[in-house]
């Protein structure tokens, strides 16, 4: 997973948007307790942990830890772990609040969770790792769970991590697989896992190009990124939709072809020389100069706060996919729905992710196990009802894509509190 966070105003930007939908709802829903709509403003529990790691030379240290509950009113707590030296609290109770918004907006039956370790994992060896780990899990307790909160790999952590969990959490609980999500294949990982945030990126591009009559096989395509999103969601929008995709980039620089980019060298370019920088036949360039780049479709798959109100206004795609959490902040979403930039918001474009993890999940509590054509047909039903909906609301109420899908989840969050009484 990427390693970079970025220390910005989202806490502004995802309450600004809830606000504004809450706003709108309140004119138009028939929601029976309306005061419940204030209640996604706030999670239900806030875990703060003081992490004990006895270190190789046998040196005592502590870690802090956390995890943020949003809200659980339509099934479990769902959302990733980070293990970064920039998390903290604030930043778990935002993600936690947005993986509510996305899974209700898949309609999966997950609330949101989120949360991690304050720590750079690269300081310690995999000894170390394990050990910190496990010393979280244990601390955790009983507030994870198969029925009750369901971690999965985010920044720094991996299936190993995962594994790690599966097993400290069997020393004192059921053996149950479901505890978390991102499994290896080896421990009940789901086929496609991989895959599948870069997969969904590509249905929602798709979907809306559709939407909007746009040639998908005749659209140039740039990614801001080059990690497993970016990576997967470029060659699947290149083999299986037949679109060209002109520009990609990593933390440290872009590259940009207008007659296309060769993905495949420019991946084993990049796994040699941890860098595109130097890959031939290519104009090298910033990331802030990728993205104003002339194309078709947008997709910002990278940093939080990608699109700002320093680059909407020269943006030149008729298509922007978020595929990275929190891409565009609240300003620059007034400026392109003033230009008619039409914006696949991140908790629909990007749910592809979780929405193979409930998959995973469900696999592990049956104990049948999907071959990769179910899990893609699934996704594929899934991410399209997704959409589909999404739009609908959007078409009826006049708003943004953005707003129809905060509305769309919101009041699914409300009518299932509500109807499991508060």
């Amino acid at each position: 997973m990427s390693t970079t966070l970025a220390k910005s105003t989202t806490t502004d930007s995802v309450v600004h948007y809830t606000l504004e939908a809450i706003d709108q709802m309140r004119l138009w829903s028939t929601i029976p307790d309306p005061d419940l709509l204030q209640a996604v403003l706030k999670p239900t529990r806030q875990i703060v942990l003081e992490i004990p790691l006895r270190r190789d030379d046998g040196k005592y240290e502590t870690f802090q830890g956390y995890r943020v509950q949003h809200n659980n009113s339509r099934g479990p707590y769902k959302g990733g772990l980070r293990f970064h030296p920039d998390v903290d609290v604030n930043e778990a109770r935002t993600l936690a609040h947005l993986m509510s918004l996305k899974t209700a907006v898949a309609n999966i039956p997950f609330g949101g969770g989120k949360g991690g370790i304050a720590v750079d994992p690269r300081s310690l060896s995999v000894y170390e790792l394990e050990r910190l780990t496990r010393s979280f899990t244990n601390l955790l307790g009983d507030n994870i769970g198969p029925y009750r909160d369901i971690p999965a790999p985010d920044v720094n952590t991996n299936g190993q991590v995962m594994a790690w969990i599966v097993d400290e959490y069997a020393k004192k609980h059921d053996h149950s697989l479901g505890v978390v999500t991102g499994k290896p294949i080896e421990l009940g990982g789901s086929l496609g896992r991989d895959e599948a945030t870069g997969r969904g990126v590509m249905i929602a591009v798709r979907e809306a190009a559709r939407e909007r009559g746009c040639d998908i096989k005749k659209a140039r395509v740039i990614f801001q990124g080059f990690g497993n999103v970016s990576s997967f969601g470029a060659r699947l929008i290149e083999n299986e939709l037949g679109g060209k995709v002109i520009g990609v980039s990593t933390s440290k620089g872009a590259i940009y072809n207008e007659k296309g980019i060769d993905l495949l060298s420019a991946e084993a370019h990049y796994h040699k020389n941890r860098d595109l920088k130097d890959f031939p036949g290519v104009t090298w360039m910033t990331n802030d100069e990728l993205l104003v780049q002339d194309c078709d479709i947008l997709i910002p798959g990278a940093l939080e706060k990608a699109i700002t109100a320093a680059n909407a206004r020269d943006i030149k795609a008729s298509i922007l996919v978020e595929a990275a959490n929190d891409c565009t902040d609240f300003e620059a979403d007034k400026i392109l729905n003033e230009r008619n930039i039409f914006v696949v918001p991140d908790i629909l474009a990007n749910a592809g992710g979780v929405v193979v993890s409930y998959f995973e999940w469900v696999q592990n509590l049956s104990n049948h196990y999907w071959d990769l054509a179910k899990v893609r047909q699934e996704l594929e039903r899934i991410m399209v009802a997704a959409y589909a909906q999404t739009s609908s609301v959007a078409g009826e109420h006049k708003y943004s894509m953005r707003m129809a899908a905060y509305t769309s989840a919101i009041e699914r969050i409300v009518r299932a509190m509500a109807l499991r009484g508060v």
